[in-house]
């Protein structure tokens, strides 16, 4: 039930980006990337560069916002929302992909946020900024158990 049916759609946008996942010594963790001002913590994403497949974009913005260089293992499905800015309205789709880590260091993150820290999942659902991360983030800890990726202790 939405209260969508008479606003414009606005600008149609697209960005992707992706859940780092792994299994820690205690936990399944997750990375996730802060700001101070304001506090939020949210996923990495981006905006394509001309040429680029979602893939690639997703790639290369989880790469430079967290350091880290992974590999894709499948697809998470996409979430859309809107938002106003310079009093113009967005309508923005995000495709979201699991990922593994490869290589990196969380240390080696660009300037668009403050902090990129590995969390235990629950934390991170906890921590997590916005519903529709919240559902990605739900769908990316499913997807990992149930590949077989988390080892059995």
């Amino acid at each position: 039930m939405s209260g969508d049916t008479n606003e414009t759609p606005g600008r149609r946008i697209e960005s992707a980006g992706g859940v780092i996942i792994r299994e820690g010594e205690a936990d399944t963790e997750v990375v996730l990337c802060g700001r101070i001002h304001p506090k939020e913590w949210r996923l990495p994403k981006g905006t394509p560069e001309s040429g680029e497949s979602r893939e690639e974009t997703a790639v290369r913005e989880v790469r430079e916002e967290t350091g880290l260089q992974v590999g894709i293992l499948e697809s998470l499905g996409h979430i859309e929302y809107r938002f106003k800015a310079n009093q113009e309205a967005y309508l923005k789709r995000v495709y979201f992909y699991l990922m593994e880590p490869l290589g990196g260091s969380t240390s080696e993150h660009d300037h668009e946020f403050d902090l990129v820290e590995w969390c235990k999942s629950d934390s991170a659902l906890q921590k997590i900024s916005f519903e529709t991360e919240t559902d990605i983030l739900k769908r990316a800890i499913a997807a990992f158990t149930s590949r077989g990726l988390k080892e059995d202790g």
